[in-house]
C-alpha cells in the first residue's frame, strides 16, 4: 500500500487552492465593479438622451408655432390683397420706386439683412402696412443692388395693391417679372400683374402674361389661378 502524502505536500496543495480561490474572487469583484460602473454610465447616457429628446420636442413645438403664425400672417395679407383686387383702381402717384438688383437668397452684409428684416417685420409681426411701404422704398434706395431687391419689389406691389394703388403696384410686379427670372416670387408676381392689367382695361397684356405664367410654371398654384381667371 502506498504511503500517505507528506504533510508538507498537502499543505502546499491547500495553499495553491486558496490562492486560486482568492484570484477567482478578486476577478469576480472586478467584474461586478465593472458591471456597476457600466450600468451607471448607461443610466447617465439614458438621462442625457431623455433631456435632448425633451429639448428637441420643445424646439420643434416652438418652431411649428412660429411657422403656423407665419402662415396665418401670409394668409391675412393675401386676403387683404384679394379684397383690394376687388376694388376699382385709383390714379397712382408718379414716384418711381423700381430699382435693379440681383436675385440671390442671402446677403453677407449684416446691415443689409437687418434693414430687410426690419421692413418685413412691419408686415409679418406688427401689421403696420402703411409704415412698411416707405421702409421698403428706403431699402431699395440704400441697397439698389441688394440680393433682396426682387422680394422688396414684390412686397411693395402687395402693399400698394392693399392701398388700392394698382398702377404703381403693377410697376413693381413688372420689375420682378422682367428683371428676376429666377425669383421664387415671379409666378405670384405674374398672376398679380395679370390681374391688375385686366382691372386697368389692358386685357391683351393681361392675357399674355397669364398665358406665360401657365406655360412657364404649369404646376404652381399661381398657374391654376391664372387658368381660372382666363376661363372667365
Amino acid at each position: 500500500m502506498a504511503a500517505p502524502a507528506p504533510v508538507s505536500e498537502a499543505a502546499s496543495s491547500q495553499s495553491s487552492i486558496e490562492k486560486r480561490l482568492a484570484t477567482l474572487e478578486s476577478m469576480m469583484q472586478q467584474r461586478n465593479f465593472l458591471q456597476v460602473e457600466l450600468q451607471q454610465q448607461l443610466n447617465l447616457l439614458q438621462d442625457e438622451v431623455s433631456q435632448i429628446r425633451g429639448v428637441t420636442e420643445e424646439q420643434s413645438y416652438k418652431l411649428e408655432k412660429v411657422l403656423q403664425r407665419q402662415r396665418e400672417l401670409y394668409q391675412e395679407i393675401e386676403n387683404r390683397v384679394s379684397q383690394a383686387y376687388a376694388k376699382p383702381a385709383t390714379p397712382a402717384p408718379t414716384t418711381d420706386y423700381t430699382q435693379p438688383g440681383s436675385d440671390q437668397s442671402y446677403s453677407s452684409d449684416l446691415s443689409e439683412n437687418e434693414a430687410y428684416e426690419r421692413a418685413v417685420a412691419l408686415i409679418m409681426k406688427d401689421k403696420r402696412y402703411d409704415q412698411a411701404i416707405p421702409e421698403f422704398q428706403a431699402f431699395l434706395t440704400t441697397y439698389p443692388n441688394s440680393v433682396y431687391t426682387s422680394n422688396a419689389h414684390y412686397w411693395l406691389g402687395q402693399l400698394l395693391t392693399i392701398k388700392n394703388d394698382g398702377v404703381k403696384a403693377a410697376e413693381h410686379f413688372k420689375v420682378v417679372v422682367n428683371e428676376f427670372p429666377n425669383s421664387n416670387k415671379r409666378p405670384d408676381a405674374m398672376l398679380k400683374l395679370g390681374t391688375l392689367l385686366q382691372e386697368q382695361g389692358l386685357k391683351a397684356e393681361a392675357q399674355k402674361i397669364l398665358n406665360e405664367l401657365i406655360n412657364q410654371y404649369p404646376s404652381t398654384t399661381a398657374a391654376k389661378l391664372a387658368t381660372d381667371r382666363l376661363s372667365k
